[in-house]
């Protein structure tokens, strides 16, 4: 099944869409609208957005490797709270996230389906990113800047795993199935969902919307096709490991990489 089997009764329609809200009030909306003022800041300042930087994770304590990662860990534990609200959310409903795809029915072809998943998206995206920045329509993403420490690769597959973890639960799968049942169209859930996650992306500039979009279009059909999303989270994890790790190992190496 690709969408919910218990459509939500009239009173409860209400008590959901509040439950939505109070969701992204805390957790990705949020994030949004802080991610579109950033850009207006960005906009707004003497320099174009291609010579401004956009960090994503970076050092809390510098020169300090131990308090650094104890603000890493807690960093990435805090930002997956709101995935642990919805699983709660979902028990109360008589559901859990394996309504979601969120378990561990079909590892083999989860793996194998966010693999190929991440190959696809990946390789398109690192294209689509160079493109805008190139163009003018981007800042520079710096997706990675920490201490060159025992930790730090650790630390970056780890903050991949809860970006993957974080976005695909709830925006994809928790979004979409209370859409479901709240009886929108797919289409309309869909588009919801992807302008969402590309709202969040709005501070590295008009390129990370756009293709964060497109890419919540691509994940956000396959979870209604697919019932799951899980694959979504293993292609989400790989694509961050990727652009983490590959990124701290090459700049300054490569001509071609901002």
């Amino acid at each position: 099944m690709t969408v919910a089997d218990v459509r939500a009764a009239p009173a409860s329609r209400r008590l959901l869409t509040a439950e939505i809200w109070v969701v992204f009030a805390v957790s990705l909306g949020a994030s949004g609208v802080q991610a579109l003022l950033q850009l207006i800041a960005s906009l707004t300042a003497p320099k174009a957005l291609s010579h401004q930087q956009a960090l994503i994770v970076g050092s809390y304590a510098p020169g300090r490797p131990w308090i650094d990662l104890m603000f890493q860990l807690f960093g990435i534990v805090n930002a997956l709270t709101p995935v642990a609200l919805v699983a709660y959310l979902m028990l109360r409903s008589g559901e859990s996230l394996a309504t979601l795809g969120v378990d561990r029915r079909d590892p083999l072809r989860d793996t194998l389906r966010g693999a190929a998943l991440a190959a696809v998206v990946g390789g398109a995206g690192l294209g689509f990113y160079l493109a805008a920045y190139y163009s003018g329509a981007n800042l520079a993403v710096v997706p990675a800047r920490l201490p060159d420490v025992w930790w730090r690769i650790p630390v970056l597959l780890l903050s991949a795993a809860q970006n993957g973890v974080l976005e695909e639960v709830i925006v994809a799968g928790y979004l979409l199935h209370r859409l479901s049942q709240l009886e929108w169209s797919p289409g309309r859930a869909l588009t919801l969902s992807a302008v969402l996650r590309g709202s969040y992306h709005l501070y590295q500039g008009f390129g990370g919307f756009a293709g964060n979009v497109i890419m919540g279009l691509i994940f956000g059909r396959l979870y209604q096709r697919w019932g799951r999303a899980a694959p979504l989270i293993v292609a989400h994890t790989l694509i961050d490991a990727v652009t983490f790790v590959g990124y701290t190992l090459l700049h300054g190496h490569v001509a071609w990489l901002p």
